[in-house]
């Protein structure tokens, strides 16, 4: 790794004047952010890091006295042409044909391994990650609201701009995909982790005794077989507005108590909605390039769900109430002051029972709560990473063009790409306003500006020939605008690192819109048309470098680059 050879060699002279092991210092020693002002180091020291590491009179002094000291003691090399002091860092600038020539040599030779083969890594335990997003509720009613975990309908969306209308067509579809989810199984993937990818649906509950008595007064096979999802949807809407009918609502706790009995009649119209619906989402998720390993349930648990309600009851946790619902107290006085329905009167299982749900954090606290009363020592131990939920679909349709051999696709991949960078800008945890017009803007911090990027660097490839690393003159990039971009590309693997950890996106999508801004304005001042042949070489091999760490970037967020746009 490029940034790890300067970092063992920064580490090395440090250990001994502080008379530390490198190893220990290697974490401390980080790449330094690139900055407008163009002059800066690329790497520094924290003093403070390394403090605790040190005697105790030594924390008593000036951080940035003790900086100033430090770098008096230390000594540039081959490897490194400038150290100076900073507020309470130490900073070090590398030889600029040797960062050249480095990061270009990594990048060229690890590709998509750039950045996920760091000594950053080293210590990480390679596990196997069960991974479970997206689960969408088969057929039950959805709402137009947080992108995350609800619906983007598209036929409401109609602030497309940067005449990507002219080949944008939204339509009615309604898709779910967890892109949370999908970028966290990546990024482990990448990592080198086993992952599996598990499809949790809402394939049962009381929504089917619904479904089941809708389907019987509105349903059409012929609709069923050809638009599932879709149908499914419209027969919910119209039974829900029915809902409020006693007798319908005897007729859908008739038909839920059925499918836990194991009814065969019933249980072959839920299997024929269940199964259409999963062929539906297996096609879409494939064109969105998402897959899953496994497709599971809440069906799955239903005969659990009583093994489950029959131990609450052995230990003396399952109350009645007066209603006959099924409750386990959770307040410390045992008052009833915080509790937990897990059962209906007639007997059928609740949510909590078959489901454990992410974006619910009163269920997830009552849920763990219950297996401490239970007496699971493990529920000590979980964790639960509350991943949110991305659903969407877009689906493209336009006229050709003769510069773009297929524009459906690519709109596709672009309009994908919008949604995603809106989505991952900030903590997954937060919420936002969605707009058409801020994700859809070519310049800016969007996904559109992202491809862009990307079809600019490649179509610069493609003008002047593959770019080749052999015997590259590297004294041709330092110019600022190369060396900014060869200081970003240094910092790829703290940025997965610092991801890895927190497993949030927003770390990747702001360094590659940072690395694009670069690109974009080295791509005006480092012309490649016209330079001499050993210069366009150099800045080919420069342009495609960020380029490889763009994709690869993207790649990891769930984006497809594209080539043309």
């Amino acid at each position: 790794m490029a940034a790890g050879s300067f970092r063992r060699s920064i580490a090395s002279q440090l250990s001994k004047v502080l008379d530390l092991p490198p190893e220990n210092l290697i974490k401390s020693i980080s790449a330094v952010p690139v900055s407008k002002k163009r002059h800066v180091a690329d790497f520094q020291l924290s003093v403070s890091s390394v403090i605790e590491h040190s005697s105790g009179d030594r924390l008593a002094q000036d951080l940035h006295l003790q900086a100033q000291q430090l770098a008096e003691r230390l000594k540039c090399d081959s490897v490194v042409s400038e150290i100076s002091a900073g507020p309470g860092t130490v900073n070090f600038t590398i030889n600029r044909e040797l960062l050249a020539k480095t990061v270009l040599q990594q990048v060229w030779k690890d590709g998509s391994e750039y950045g996920v083969k760091s000594e950053l890594f080293s210590t990480v335990p390679r596990q196997k990650a069960v991974i479970e997003f997206s689960s969408p509720n088969i057929a039950k009613k959805f709402h137009i609201g947080h992108l995350r975990s609800t619906i983007v309908d598209y036929t409401k969306s109609e602030n497309c701009s940067i005449g990507m209308r002219d080949y944008l067509q939204l339509n009615n579809n309604i898709i779910f995909v967890s892109l949370p989810g999908n970028f966290i199984a990546n990024l482990k993937v990448a990592l080198g982790h086993e992952v599996v990818r598990i499809n949790y649906l809402g394939d049962w509950g009381m929504q089917f005794g619904l479904l089941g008595v809708g389907f019987q007064s509105f349903g059409d096979k012929e609709k069923l077989k050809s638009s599932p999802l879709q149908h499914l949807f419209e027969v919910y809407v119209q039974i829900n507005k029915a809902a409020a009918d006693e007798n319908t609502k005897k007729l859908a706790k008739d038909f839920f108590r059925k499918l836990e009995e194991h009814d065969e009649q019933t249980l072959s119209i839920w299997k024929q909605f269940r199964d259409l619906s999963i062929e539906e989402y297996i096609r879409i998720y494939k064109r969105l390039g998402v897959h899953f390993d496994e497709y599971s349930g809440e069906s799955f648990y239903q005969e659990k769900a009583q093994e489950v309600l029959k131990m609450l009851e052995d230990k003396g946790l399952l109350q009645k109430t007066m209603k006959g619902t099924g409750i386990v107290d959770l307040s410390e006085k045992k008052d009833l002051a915080t509790f937990s329905t897990v059962m209906r009167s007639d007997g059928t299982s609740l949510y909590i029972t078959r489901q454990t749900d992410k974006s619910q954090s009163n269920h997830f606290q009552h849920l763990f709560q219950i297996l401490k009363l239970m007496g699971y020592d493990w529920a000590e131990r979980s964790e639960s990473e509350f991943e949110s939920r991305s659903r969407l679909e877009v689906s493209i349709a336009g006229k050709s063009t003769k510069e773009i051999q297929d524009p459906v696709e690519t709109a596709e991949k672009v309009g994908l790409a919008a949604l995603i960078i809106q989505d991952f800008r900030g903590l997954l945890s937060s919420d936002y306003q969605f707009s058409w017009d801020r994700a859809l803007q070519s310049r800016g911090d969007t996904g559109v500006f992202l491809q862009y990027t990307h079809a600019r660097l490649h179509s610069l490839e493609q003008m002047h020939g593959n770019a080749e690393l052999t015997d590259v003159n590297v004294a041709c990039l330092l110019e600022p605008d190369a060396i900014s971009v060869l200081q970003h590309l240094l910092r790829y693997d703290e940025v997965l690192y610092r991801s890895s950890q927190d497993l949030q996106p927003k770390h990747i999508v702001s360094y590659l819109l940072t690395l694009s801004h670069l690109a974009a304005v080295a791509h005006k001042t480092l012309p490649v048309k016209g330079s001499a042949p050993d210069v366009a070489q150099a800045r080919l091999c420069l342009f495609h470098a960020a380029r490889s760490v763009l994709a690869n970037g993207m790649k990891l967020l769930g984006i497809t680059p594209v080539t043309q746009m």
